[in-house]
């Protein structure tokens, strides 16, 4: 695992900017769907995964 921080950042910021779009702050029911929060959850776990490989292999030194 690279643990250059520019490239986890660019890693984590890819993986963030294909998280779909908020609903409607105007209509708070227009909330994304069930399966916009399962893509959500995908992602933000994907990012995870990345923060915690990068973790480890920084304290393998």
């Amino acid at each position: 695992m690279n643990i250059d921080p520019d490239q986890i950042r660019a890693d984590i910021d890819s993986l963030l900017a294909q998280l779909p779009q908020a609903g409607d702050p105007e209509n708070p029911e227009s909330g994304p769907s069930l399966s916009e929060l399962e893509d959500i959850a995908r992602r933000l776990s994907e990012a995870h995964d990345v923060l915690l490989a990068a973790l480890e292999s920084a304290e393998r030194g």
